[in-house]
């Protein structure tokens, strides 16, 4: 067991930004990590955990397509936890814990006594007592021998019958206290890594051979910058194995540590004096010895080390290794990326041929729509025509070195735990139209699933959630966790174009500079605000003002302003707690807002710096975001590739449970049934011929009337039409003419 405790700036991030049509692409100086919970720092250690942790064996291999570092639960219940009790003030000469009641000061005490004839006094001081006084700020827990006095003062006067007085300190600052330590081991043969400042991601690394990797930056644990708001440099994270026990091998057994690291991948890039170190753990010196190391530059492949393991101090019951980085320590800055670790027997050359055969998915797929990573439940359960991806993109890596033959791939849709459809992916397309992958290289695909499977329209619940699954595969064994990745296909009540993951941050400059990102949505509606995600760069920007506004489209560019945030209430960037955080900005009194199929959501800024949008680097929609330094004259269109991390909200049945309405009763409800409908469409609880009803269309324009509970949509056109009961209520209510 082993014990422990946007303007857009493109490169590189920290020195320089390069400025095009101010518009900006910055580095991230936080990244909130939502896996971690923070601990409170209170200075004691009571009630914490010291945590051993398992020894492993050969081999120890880690391609970070799952999350393998260990994780640490404070489990007072367990059967397996054992504590040890301190008590802060111990009695010097008995060593037993001073009683609860008694009370001290450092201040020397006394008792005074005057003497009214004479005009003077005399002061004995009390006598002290030898106490030891615990430091609980950390263990071991170390104590210091204090002389400590009574808390309180006696004043006598020399005459008769006077009494004396006593005179008490307030808040006397020693009395006894407790602290109790608690000792846990966690034993994971699965999970390989002792600490968590590395951040594990599927998206930093700029063509992997595996899904994930392991990035090293400024940031700690919790998404934190190590030294915020300076300049100076110093080792950061750190990468540290679990022991591994060598002790029945010697160097002439051929241990063997490989691996692969790239410097800035789709973060920032490391200057020539930040490094990336690995270490071996020299238990008989209790030191970490310096094994490899090399310094920024900009991107470039993944590189493969390979290197013995020499020195008989490393062959224990105990060896580590860890990797460092050195860089800036203010942020999001100067990043190493990590992949396939592999510590193993193996005799050259054949360890260089066979460490790295395998064949994975590089990048994880995030939809099966097309162009949105998510869609408004209620805009896809009334659409008509088929919202499935005519391209969805599969990147693959064959790791043989040779050619190897494809095999079919498959996508398996699940609702609730059931099967609900799939597809093939055809292991020709896969392999980019050839009759094998590639040696030792990626193969790039897209693939239309308009002719197959698509998400059923009849579900009923507010939002609904499907559980996505790709399998892909070559003719060979290799290692199969990473053959394949999974995603949840979410509808919510907003459409987004990226992946949830900031690897920048972005946004125009200047005084009444405006950002707008266009959407397509699947069908006139109205919105009700708008989801930003902001990223804190070089700057804190969280004090400067924005008025959030929408757009209508005019020939491709944002027109009409069709709602602006009041001056008098402007908003403010805000950083929220965990990994890419969405803020919710609704619309000031809950106003909702019409839109057309096609409009921009944005902003216009009131002060000059950039305000620090999340930019997904992994998506391209640069196309869709569009911003204006000259008060909106005329638009420029993003000149980085990748997607804003902005999310139009619209009105759904999901306002309720948001607090944005009340809802309704069921004896208020208005039902619209059948819907989609071919014919004749009824309308229940509308206040039979008493309130008059109207269908409109898309535009708003009244094309029938009627005190009827029906209307007869037979030779309507098919699309999207609204019924309005204006003397009932003030909501419309979608139905679908087919």
């Amino acid at each position: 067991m082993n014990t422990f405790r946007c303007l857009f700036i493109l490169a590189p991030f920290w020195l320089l930004n390069i400025v095009s049509g101010q518009i900006e692409l910055g580095p991230l100086t936080q990244n909130h990590d939502q896996s971690v919970l923070p601990q409170l720092k209170v200075g004691t250690i009571d009630s914490s955990f010291i945590y051993s942790t398992d020894t492993l064996g050969l081999p120890f291999f880690d391609d970070f397509t799952t999350n393998k570092i260990q994780q640490y639960s404070p489990d007072f219940s367990s059967s397996l936890a054992t504590s040890e009790l301190y008590y802060y003030l111990i009695d010097q000469s008995t060593a037993l814990p001073i009683a609860n009641d008694l009370l001290f000061t450092n201040q020397v005490t006394f008792h005074r006594y005057f003497d009214p004839a004479e005009g003077t006094f005399t002061d004995t001081i009390f006598e002290s007592q030898a106490i030891n006084i615990a430091d609980f700020s950390s263990y071991p827990v170390d104590y210091e021998s204090v002389d400590l006095y009574p808390p309180y003062y006696i004043y006598d006067t020399l005459s008769p019958g006077d009494e004396s007085d006593t005179v008490w300190i307030q808040n006397p600052p020693f009395f006894q206290d407790s602290a109790r330590q608690f000792f846990l081991p966690v034993s994971d043969p699965n999970l390989l890594w002792v600490d968590n400042y590395a951040y594990h991601n599927y998206r930093y690394g700029d063509h992997p051979r595996t899904l994930g990797v392991m990035t090293f930056d400024g940031l700690d644990e919790y998404g934190y910058p190590y030294a915020i708001g300076t300049t100076s440099s110093g080792y950061a994270d750190a990468l540290t194995s679990k022991p591994i026990n060598l002790s029945d091998m010697s160097p002439t057994d051929s241990i063997y540590m490989s691996f692969i690291y790239q410097p800035q991948g789709f973060g920032d890039e490391p200057e020539s004096t930040d490094s990336l170190l690995l270490e071996f753990y020299d238990s008989a010196n209790n030191q970490w010895n310096r094994i490899w190391g090399d310094t920024g530059r900009s991107v470039a492949p993944f590189r493969v080390v390979h290197l013995p393991l020499m020195g008989n101090n490393y062959f224990t019951d105990a060896f580590q290794f860890r990797f460092r980085n050195y860089g800036g320590l203010s942020g999001s800055l100067d990043h190493f990326h990590l992949d396939m670790v592999y510590l193993r027997e193996a005799t050259p050359p054949a360890y260089i041929d066979t460490v790295f055969k395998d064949f994975s998915f590089v990048y994880p797929v995030n939809s099966l729509l097309n162009e949105y990573t998510s869609v408004p439940w209620d805009h896809y359960r009334e659409s008509i025509d088929n919202k499935m991806s005519a391209a969805m993109e599969v990147v693959v890596f064959n790791g043989s070195s040779g050619p190897e033959n494809y095999q079919d791939g498959a996508i398996d849709i699940a609702y609730n735990g059931i099967s609900e459809g799939n597809f093939i992916l055809q292991g020709f397309t896969l392999a980019e139209q050839q009759i094998n992958y590639a040696a030792l290289d990626f193969a790039t695909s897209y693939h239309d699933l308009k002719s197959g499977y698509e998400f059923p329209r009849d579900l009923l619940g507010v939002y609904e959630e499907f559980d996505v699954r790709l399998n892909a595969s070559a003719q060979y064994p290799n290692y199969q966790p990473n053959d394949s990745t999974a995603f949840t296909q979410g509808f919510y009540n907003f459409y987004s174009y990226d992946d949830g993951s900031a690897e920048a941050a972005f946004g125009p400059t200047g005084v009444q500079a405006r950002l707008a990102i266009h959407f397509e949505a699947y069908q006139p509606d109205s919105l009700i605000g708008v989801k930003l995600c902001f990223v804190p760069s070089v700057n804190d920007v969280s004090n400067k003002l924005f008025l959030l506004t929408v757009w209508d489209d005019e020939n491709g560019e944002p027109g009409d302003v069709l709602y602006e945030d009041d001056v008098f209430n402007p908003r403010n960037p805000t950083y929220s707690q965990g990994n890419n955080q969405y803020l919710n900005y609704y619309f000031i009194d809950t106003m909702k807002v019409p839109v057309g199929n096609s409009f921009f959501i944005g902003w216009r800024q009131l002060d000059p710096e950039r305000l620090n949008l999340g930019f997904d680097r992994n998506i391209d929609q640069s196309d869709e975001i569009f911003y204006s330094v000259n008060g909106g004259v005329s638009w420029l269109v993003s000149p980085f590739s990748g997607s804003a991390m902005a999310r139009p909200i619209f009105s759904t049945q999901m306002d309720a449970s948001l607090g944005l309405i009340e809802p309704e009763t069921e004896s208020m409800q208005i039902v619209i049934f059948p819907n989609p409908v071919r014919d004749e469409v009824f309308i229940k609880n509308a206040g039979g011929s008493s309130n008059e009803k109207l269908l409109l269309d898309a535009a708003g324009r009244v094309l029938m009337r009627t005190r009827q509970d029906s209307f007869d949509l037979q030779t309507m056109d098919s699309g999207i039409y609204f019924i309005s009961v204006p003397q009932f209520s003030e909501k419309r209510y979608k139905v679908i003419k087919l």
